[in-house]
């Protein structure tokens, strides 16, 4: 993950732990190992102080392998740890200027294996990793974990208690309609009601033999009414704004249309073209970017979290809330990593429709497209970090120069300079993982050139490899 070579250039961060250890293993290594776990994975370095100026040093482990043993010993008890996360090369111990410490690489836990607890109590030794800090999650937090762990996927539910009579006709015919325009020719398109509902898993058969609605058939094509009494906290909101005035706003329970996903989902694809018509012109990848957003919302929402979904709309950017953190490390997401939906059965639907017809290509394709008409870069934003609500931002424009969150203003000697943006670099690498040269020369207010030069020389030196045109850090 990091350079252990030239540590002092790091900083500790919401993936980087340093703890001095010098008086054993600290107790508190394992609310890190939960935080860690639980949130985005990181590095724990024992044997290594922060300086009152933030940078780390190595102080060395008088016995590291006594350490090493008794934290591996710890880390496979499951009375300490609910699930060992690690093989030996997470572990090593290294040398730095002939110091010793020890560097653990804690990946982020996969869904199945969330919420990852110490002591035994997974409500009160559950943690998150916030920016430094490790915080301990709130009950709703550790539920929320606990059913995007449950296998299938929350929305395969049955529920018998309702009639298939639930779902909304209309919607069902608009749905097939949509799903023949995108997949003409489709076996699947001339199947009689009760069978295309099965096949989509917005149905299923009881023991008793009667078919009954999925959450996600009900989600899907219920109404609203029906859909608050099997999701309390349901709300969906889209609002427009142009001047500091609401110009238009569509939300459940508000009357008039049903409420559910797939009215709100086509309603809303309506008012989001930026410019043209949807899905017309210089437009076009802009709006089927959009269209992968608001899919992406629908389909990765906790519906048993608060908030509901949000779609925020104004001249300069159009926001994407739902409840429910990333089920993968967000970075991974970013760069086409796999994929885990957060309701599968409704993923399946979309894709049906041609929406997120390539799994784990969404986010991705949608910074590429931001990135090709030289805008701002989306940000998403996992608050409470790992847990509680992701939020999509894309802005409709260029960021403004004395906006830029990283941009590099240095006075001094070209030494200064260099080092100065070396290190602002290899920061944002830290939180980034993998990016391209024009979003690192645009988050850091530098020319390509003069990024490419940087870049360069850092490949050069070992910090940083280069590959298919995406940065990261070099791996110890």
């Amino acid at each position: 993950m990091i350079d252990l070579a030239r540590l002092e250039q790091y900083r500790e961060n919401n993936r980087i732990e340093a703890k001095k250890a010098l008086g054993g293993l600290p107790k508190s290594i394992w609310e890190t190992y939960s935080a860690f776990a639980n949130t985005l994975g990181g590095i724990l370095l024992l044997g290594v102080e922060e300086r009152p100026d933030h940078s780390l040093h190595a102080v060395d482990l008088p016995e590291p392998e006594r350490l090493t043993g008794e934290f591996w010993q710890l880390v496979n008890d499951p009375k300490k740890v609910s699930v060992n996360l690690l093989s030996p090369q997470h572990v090593g111990i290294a040398r730095i200027g002939g110091r010793r410490i020890i560097a653990i690489e804690v990946p982020q836990a996969p869904r199945c294996d969330r919420p990852v607890y110490i002591d035994g109590d997974p409500l009160r030794g559950t943690y998150l990793r916030r920016g430094e800090g490790d915080f301990r999650c709130s009950p709703d937090e550790v539920r929320a974990m606990q059913r995007d762990a449950a296998l299938p996927t929350q929305d395969m539910q049955a529920l018998p208690q309702l009639p298939l009579s639930t779902l909304d006709g209309q919607a069902l015919r608009s749905y097939r309609a949509q799903m023949r325009a995108s997949r003409p020719g489709h076996v699947w398109n001339d199947l009689p009601e009760t069978e295309l509902l099965t096949v989509l898993g917005a149905a299923v058969y009881t023991d008793g033999g009667t078919l009954c609605p999925t959450a996600a058939g009900l989600l899907m094509f219920g109404h609203d009414k029906e859909i608050l009494r099997q999701f309390p906290a349901y709300a969906l909101d889209y609002q427009h704004w142009c001047g500091g005035k609401l110009q238009m706003r569509l939300f459940s329970g508000s009357g008039g249309w049903s409420g559910n996903l797939f009215a709100f989902y086509t309603r809303v694809c309506r008012q989001l073209s930026p410019g043209q018509p949807a899905g017309h012109g210089a437009d076009a990848p802009v709006y089927t970017a959009l269209r992968e957003a608001l899919a992406n919302c629908l389909v990765n929402a906790d519906y048993h979290g608060r908030g509901g979904i949000r779609v925020h709309r104004t001249p300069d950017r159009i926001v994407f809330s739902n409840p429910g953190g990333f089920c993968v490390d967000v970075n991974a997401a970013m760069t086409g990593g796999v994929s885990q939906q957060r309701n599968a059965a409704l993923g399946r639907m979309f894709q049906l429709i041609g929406v997120g017809r390539h799994t784990g290509s969404g986010i991705p394709g949608i910074f590429s497209t931001w990135s090709s008409r030289g805008w701002a870069e989306p940000s998403i934003t996992v608050l409470p970090a790992g847990s509680g609500r992701t939020t999509l931002s894309l802005p409709l424009g260029p960021r403004p120069a004395l906006a830029r969150r990283h941009a590099i203003r240095v006075r001094g000697s070209a030494a200064v300079t260099r080092r100065l943006r070396c290190a602002a670099i290899i920061d944002y690498l830290t939180e980034h993982i993998c990016t391209d040269v024009g979003t690192l020369s645009s988050a850091l207010a530098l020319s390509p050139a003069a990024m490419r030069r940087y870049l360069d020389e850092l490949v050069s030196e070992g910090v940083i490899t280069e590959e298919n045109g995406c940065c990261r850090l070099t791996s110890r």
